[in-house]
């Protein structure tokens, strides 16, 4: 969890970058660990506008499937998952409990 000397988007951008390749969390699984359970949707707003050289295509929704906010739709964030291994039919992720990471 966060301490108080860091701010929601610091402790967002450092879970995302500690995502192990090959594994995804989710909106909310990365809003709960920074201290905000309710705060998905602004996890996803930093992801969007966020800086480009954290690993945001592995995050995805509740249901472990792709954004369509991603850069490149759903087709483009399928894709780049893909390009890990990561088995994504219909842009949901197939084996999603077993790729799901809860540091």
């Amino acid at each position: 969890m966060a301490s108080p000397a860091h701010t929601f988007r610091e402790v967002v951008y450092e879970l995302v970058a500690s995502i192990p390749y090959g594994r995804v969390m989710t909106y909310g699984d990365i809003a709960s660990l920074a201290g905000h359970p309710h705060a998905a949707r602004q996890v996803g707003g930093l992801a969007h506008f966020g800086p480009t050289e954290l690993p945001w295509h592995r995050v995805v929704n509740r249901h472990g499937q792709c954004a369509s906010g991603y850069h490149g739709g759903k087709a483009g964030h399928q894709a780049v998952l893909e390009t890990e291994g990561i088995v994504v039919k219909n842009f949901q992720i197939v084996d999603f409990d077993s790729r799901r990471w809860r540091p």
